[in-house]
């Protein structure tokens, strides 16, 4: 499977796409690719949410393995989404190109890092890591096959998922999310949300009592995507997914002038829900134009 991103992911294939080597090598022939921002954090997130699921092809008793390229720092906390996937059982392979913080890099990928972690100066250069990395990935899986395990799944059903996501009280700054807790608590969830039109991510996590939160200090007139995930010692249930807009700010109504003279005159209005202050902008009026 592969996605690609910039501020928003984008799934390009699903491990069930395709079922041939020839077809997987034609596709990734014709791959486009994606310019723009570095939201790391988010683009782990999405493979999570949506790449490692069954119903995208994702085998229950199959090793996870995700391997990570980029040519750039993160402009979001790209190591919180990392250790998420990595308490799964997730295994992350980081290859840096080019700009690539290689800190981040070995952050965010699973250990050993000798053999997780890669950075080459240029594009081109990738091509010299293909054998080792073919190698090593091959490896891992085979050794991770033999280990004997009692891991959940990453996705154990709905016994394991939050329902009835229902999104209100919402103003310009804030929104109230609430559902209904899956029959088995987590231990925790993870609220994650952000513009729908690029921006950072943000995330609250709560203990697995909770079933509610409040999201504060948003950006007004602004659609938002919202996630809540529950999170199991080993496992990960699926994902409820909501979409809002904040409320524009509020305006100062009914604007009154009183009180003129022949230097100053008197303004008043109903005040606007929130202002803290006023800019108030005052100018003369062009010859022939309404005072």
């Amino acid at each position: 499977g592969l996605s690609q991103y910039s501020s928003d992911p984008h799934t390009e294939w699903d491990l069930s796409t395709y079922s041939t080597r020839e077809q997987v090598l034609e596709a990734v022939r014709n791959l486009r690719y994606k310019g723009g921002n570095t939201f790391t954090g988010l683009a782990l997130t999405h493979v999570l949410e949506q790449n490692l699921k069954p119903d995208a092809g994702a085998r229950l008793e199959a090793e996870k393995l995700v391997i990570l390229l980029t040519d750039g720092k993160s402009q979001d906390d790209a190591n919180l989404a990392a250790q998420t996937l990595k308490n799964l059982g997730i295994e992350i392979f980081a290859i840096g190109v080019k700009n690539a913080d290689e800190a981040e890099l070995r952050q965010v990928a699973s250990e050993p890092l000798e053999l997780t972690v890669y950075n080459v100066l240029d594009f081109p250069l990738l091509s010299s890591l293909v054998g080792k990395l073919t190698r090593v990935l091959c490896s891992r899986i085979k050794e991770r096959s033999h280990k004997e395990t009692t891991d959940t799944p990453v996705n154990t059903g709905p016994q394991l998922s939050p329902t009835d996501l229902k999104i209100s009280a919402v103003t310009s700054k804030s929104m109230h999310l609430a559902w209904s807790p899956p029959l088995r608590p987590p231990k925790k969830y993870r609220v994650v949300y952000y513009p729908s039109k690029g921006g950072t991510p943000r995330e609250v996590v709560l203990e697995g009592a909770v079933s509610s939160v409040q999201l504060s200090n948003l950006t007004s007139q602004t659609e938002y995507l919202v996630s809540v995930i529950p999170v199991y010692d080993s496992a990960l249930g699926d994902g409820l997914r909501g979409v809002t807009s904040t409320l524009p700010l509020s305006s100062p109504r009914s604007l009154r002038v009183s009180e003129l003279s022949h230097n100053s005159l008197r303004l008043s209005w109903k005040a606007a829900q929130g202002a803290t202050h006023y800019l108030v902008l005052c100018s003369a009026a062009p010859d022939g134009a309404e005072d």
